[in-house]
């Protein structure tokens, strides 16, 4: 699982959810190392477990000359309290890292393959994350 080496604050605040206000993304927007990409088209909080889980994914459906690339990195710690602890008492002890997905922003890129096969490849990754996807290529205009 990716996780960073070291962080300034062990807790940040929690942020907006409002899914009214969720604004586009306007980095990463791009495919720049491969010939197709899996880009979002809803906004979610992505964490650490389901980005592993696609890439296993990929890993297994781009084969031994595929590459594929991930334009995700969770860095945004995310907090949890104990189970059965009542309400106050600060906040909970942080249980792992998640990375917030604006809509427009490229998550993986597949190179080297078949354009059959990049594409089935970041069909079923995409399966496992908790946002709405399309699949993009290159050639696509902007």
């Amino acid at each position: 699982m990716l996780f960073p080496k070291k962080v300034k604050h062990r807790k940040w605040q929690t942020g907006r959810k409002n899914p009214n206000k969720i604004k586009n993304a306007s980095r990463g927007i791009r495919i720049v190392n491969g010939d197709f990409g899996l880009k979002a088209t809803s906004g979610a909080r992505i964490n650490s477990n389901q980005i592993e889980s696609a890439r296993k994914v990929l890993t297994r459906e781009v084969g031994k000359f595929g590459k594929y690339y991930i334009r995700l990195f969770p860095d945004r710690p995310v907090t949890q309290k104990a189970a059965e602890v009542g309400m106050g008492k600060g906040k909970g002890d942080p249980k792992g890292f998640c990375t917030e997905v604006h809509p427009g922003r490229i998550m993986f890129e597949v190179g080297n393959v078949s354009d059959a096969r990049a594409r089935e490849a970041l069909r079923k990754a995409g399966t496992k994350l908790p946002v709405t996807f399309k699949i993009v290529s290159k050639n696509d205009i902007y």
